[in-house]
């Protein structure tokens, strides 16, 4: 099993950055793809960024260039950059954990973290 926390959620500008961390414990050493989504009340979550443990990335076209996902397998930790925020980013955002590469095609996640509030004023 893996254990996720999120941390680093608050209040932001538009156009400002946020930072975004997950610290994994438990079975990390089986975990082959972490990554960030995000959800609004009365919406599906959504990906907004995954990767590898070999550094491969998958981000939708709504956050191309202004997030970034980043893994550190030493330290059992993933971190979203978030820059350039815009109010439609505001959502609940999760961290997840798979031990199967293919989730960050898939979606299939095993673990997740309990969420992180990111709020973006215009």
């Amino acid at each position: 099993q893996v254990q996720l926390v999120e941390s680093g959620g608050g209040l932001a500008q538009a156009g400002g950055s946020l930072t975004l961390s997950c610290a994994a414990s438990g079975s990390y050493f089986a975990v082959n793809a972490m990554a960030w989504y995000r959800q609004v009340p009365g919406k599906q979550r959504e990906l907004v960024a995954a990767i590898t443990s070999g550094g491969t990335s998958n981000e939708p076209d709504s956050v191309k260039g202004r997030f970034t996902i980043t893994r550190n397998n030493a330290k059992n930790t993933v971190t979203l950059q978030m820059n350039s925020l815009k109010p439609e980013d505001t959502a609940v955002y999760y961290c997840a954990a798979a031990f199967d590469y293919d989730a960050v095609w898939s979606g299939r996640y095993d673990a997740w973290g309990q969420g992180t509030q990111v709020t973006v004023s215009s």
